[in-house]
């Protein structure tokens, strides 16, 4: 490995690690579910009224973490985290009940997927080892073992997450479209050397872990 490639490799770990610890510090008021889900009722047309969406073009949101929801939700109400399909969908909400539909979602449980085999080799190596030649972090060192992310951290649950979704991201990172936040900026340096291939490997394996 290169030694550049060595420091930011080394230097992504040491965020990953700090930003856990920084947010695992923090409180925060949880929302109320019950009020969430009367509240989610239109989120329903594209994200279903579980949350468990049966399009790639929208990300299920059953079962991810409070934390991290309630961070985009708040990121896309400003507009710190442009989505188009998202446009106006949260105008006139307040910050309570942004609370109260991340803890709705974060209380329902994800449809698992399946993981097709073809390069579920290849996906599998990059989630638990990384590639160390590109200085690219293990998966799991943020996300779990399992994908279940890290809550207290608001790292994101990604397990079972619709693959081409998960590339769609992947790809916005490196690409510098979703720089909100450090945790974004911190996608950004992981996903820098990957490959369209290995982006579409690790996608494939993360959609079946459950």
């Amino acid at each position: 490995m290169k030694f550049s490639h060595l420091s930011s490799f080394l230097a992504t770990i040491a965020l990953c690690g700090a930003l856990s610890l920084t947010s695992a510090l923090s409180t925060a008021q949880g929302g109320d579910a019950a009020a969430g889900r009367v509240k989610a009722v239109s989120c329903a047309t594209c994200h279903q009224a579980d949350g468990n969406s049966l399009s790639a073009a929208f990300p299920k949101l059953a079962g991810q973490n409070e934390k991290y929801l309630l961070r985009q939700l708040r990121a896309i109400q400003s507009g710190a985290y442009p989505v188009p399909v998202m446009a106006g969908q949260l105008d006139g909400l307040g910050d309570g009940d942004l609370r109260d539909l991340s803890a709705w979602f974060a209380s329902q449980t994800m449809s698992a997927g399946v993981a097709r085999r073809e390069q579920l080799e290849l996906g599998e190596r990059i989630y638990r080892a990384g590639l160390a030649s590109k200085s690219v972090p293990a998966c799991s060192a943020c996300h779990s073992p399992h994908g279940a992310g890290n809550a207290p951290a608001g790292f994101p649950r990604i397990a079972g997450q619709h693959a081409d979704y998960i590339v769609a991201r992947l790809k916005d990172y490196r690409e510098k479209r979703r720089i909100h936040d450090e945790t974004a900026e911190v996608m950004a340096g992981v996903v820098e050397f990957l490959s369209e291939q290995e982006m579409e490997a690790v996608a494939n394996y993360v959609q079946g872990l459950r």
